[in-house]
């Protein structure tokens, strides 16, 4: 069903957009942004799946989590809340966060005990007022220096280094209002899902969430640094290693001066057809993407679910034996949309 629908979306619709878009406005802006208002309920509608399939196979003291079916109502709403975020300049999104996790939580089963979200969307907001202060500050300095900006960028493009103005204008940004606006982003990250979590409740057992945002804020900067670093050294041996290969074949440093990307490895290939070179590099281009998506759940998706772990209570466990074993739930559909929306599914 995902390849019929996005194939037909890609392949017929995005194509129309493009030269609809090109043909008005000479530029494709129209057309991307169109194509992403499309497919933004197809990503909700697969991420609703995507989290019905991974419960039906999580379980918790032998006991099976489950969810009842709402993916197109889920889709539905999600669209809606986020057409006013979009509106509001992102003064919505606490609202729009209580309502999409409200929707879930009231869906989802803990063996035969179904789950309950309490609370209300305004408790959301003391949260938020660091990403309200960051974003009205980045929004009212880039205003301020918009002038200087595009002075600076002009500057650029004419290659002449004396005309080029100050950096003034970025320091303004990112030297204040930027890091204020990703602090406050953390902070409400990690203070939203622990109040929702701290008004869940499975029939008379709570949980007591305590996570510490100094901590969580570590684990995004030091595990963005490692990833970086690890990618980047690999990187640098990788580049050595091939250097040295192509020494020890017989190369010359004037064979390997030139414009020519593939003179390297055509060297190193010595007799062997040309598209070894190329299947080789084409191996190490996806190899990269590969390697990425393990240093990210090693240095930031794990430490993260690790702290939550760690810092998790539970409110009342002497009622946890009177809940009951459920039906095993197949739910076989969220292999489409979620695997080809890339929103977790194969975690």
């Amino acid at each position: 069903m995902a390849v019929v629908i996005l194939a037909f979306y890609i392949g017929v619709v995005n194509l129309v957009l493009m030269f609809v878009s090109f043909s008005l406005l000479s530029a494709p802006g129209l057309a991307y942004g169109l194509t992403l208002l499309g497919v933004a309920p197809l990503w909700f509608f697969a991420t609703y799946r995507a989290e019905r399939y991974l419960l039906a196979r999580t379980r918790w003291m032998g006991i099976r989590f489950g969810l009842e079916p709402g993916a197109g109502r889920y889709a539905l709403l999600a669209s809606w809340h986020w057409g006013l975020t979009l509106l509001t300049l992102g003064a919505w999104h606490p609202r729009l966060r209580f309502a999409l996790a409200r929707y879930r939580h009231d869906r989802m089963w803990f063996g035969t005990q179904k789950l309950a979200q309490g609370g209300d969307w305004r408790m959301l907001y003391p949260a938020y007022v660091h990403v309200l202060i960051g974003g009205a500050l980045t929004l009212g300095t880039f205003f301020v220096t918009a002038g200087d900006v595009n002075a600076f960028l002009i500057g650029l493009e004419g290659e002449d280094l004396s005309e080029v103005a100050p950096l003034t204008p970025f320091w303004k940004m990112f030297g204040l209002s930027i890091p204020w606006l990703v602090y406050g982003l953390v902070h409400y990250s990690v203070e939203s899902r622990r109040l929702l979590v701290s008004h869940l409740s499975v029939g008379a057992v709570g949980l007591d969430p305590q996570p510490r945002v100094g901590w969580i804020f570590w684990i995004a900067i030091s595990g963005n640094v490692l990833r970086y670093a690890a990618l980047f050294a690999l990187v640098i041996v990788a580049a050595i290693a091939l250097v040295g290969l192509a020494f020890a074949a017989g190369a010359t440093a004037e064979q390997l001066e030139g414009d020519d990307p593939m003179a390297l490895l055509r060297v190193i290939g010595g007799g062997l057809p040309d598209w070894v070179p190329l299947a080789a590099t084409a191996l190490f281009y996806f190899g990269i993407f590969l390697l990425w998506n393990v240093l990210t759940h090693v240095f930031l998706t794990m430490p993260t679910w690790r702290h939550y772990a760690a810092t998790l209570g539970i409110t009342g466990p002497g009622k946890l034996p009177s809940i009951a074993q459920r039906a095993r739930d197949e739910s076989r559909e969220a292999g489409g949309f979620a695997e080809a929306l890339d929103v977790g599914a194969a975690i």
